[in-house]
């Protein structure tokens, strides 16, 4: 029977970042489909300043999430996103780029979110900013949505707009507190996904989802 697994996540979110090897060994099982569906979590009111203190306690739980994960964390992204102290910490414009890729090219957003996470963890680049979002996926060959980020109309607005409005619908029905949260669908079961495996065991957790 054919799985489907709901995302909730945000991609200003370490742990999400932290929870990508794992969403890619399950993007590769059979019969299971992958939906992402952005929260706003850091969006919006969510959003907040980058100050020190702030960027002090982002980079302590990073490195938890790099010894948990082996995801990285570089001197980069230290220096050049938690110490610029000018931008506030606003998931808003990578939603939008990751919705324009999901209007254009569905089947690449979990690549898209991956090349955005790996931009700002790795590279040290503002994925705060459209421009650097619509470089990002200029360089995936995604012209069209990059073009929708240098210039978001209604449509593109209304369809961000109601991603991340079901996303909360779904974290209020399960109770989710945050993110990243995984549900899963078969027939007419749907049930939260267990963290155990999220993080130091993904090729478990995609065994447990096949066999589910």
């Amino acid at each position: 029977m054919t799985k489907t697994l709901y995302y909730l996540f945000d991609p200003l979110c370490g742990w999400c970042y932290g929870a990508m090897p794992a969403l890619s060994a399950l993007s590769e099982v059979p019969a299971v489909g992958i939906e992402l569906l952005p929260t706003g979590l850091f969006a919006g009111q969510g959003a907040r300043p980058m100050n020190g203190d702030f960027a002090a306690y982002a980079w302590s739980n990073d490195q938890r999430i790099e010894h948990l994960t082996g995801q990285r964390f570089t001197g980069q992204y230290r220096e050049r996103v938690l110490g610029d102290h000018q931008r506030l910490f606003d998931s808003g414009p990578a939603t939008l780029a990751l919705t324009a890729v999901f209007l254009t090219a569905p089947a690449r957003e979990l690549e898209a979110l991956k090349a955005i996470q790996n931009a700002r963890y790795v590279d040290g680049k503002d994925t705060t900013s459209l421009e650097t979002l619509a470089g990002v996926l200029r360089g995936l060959g995604l012209d069209q949505a990059a073009a929708m980020v240098g210039q978001p109309d209604e449509d593109l607005l209304a369809a961000n707009q109601a991603r991340m409005d079901r996303a909360q619908a779904l974290m209020r029905e399960f109770g989710a507190r945050g993110v990243p949260t995984l549900v899963a669908e078969s027939g007419a079961k749907r049930w939260v996904v267990k963290h155990a495996d999220f993080y130091s065991n993904p090729r478990a957790l995609a065994g447990e989802i096949e066999a589910a």
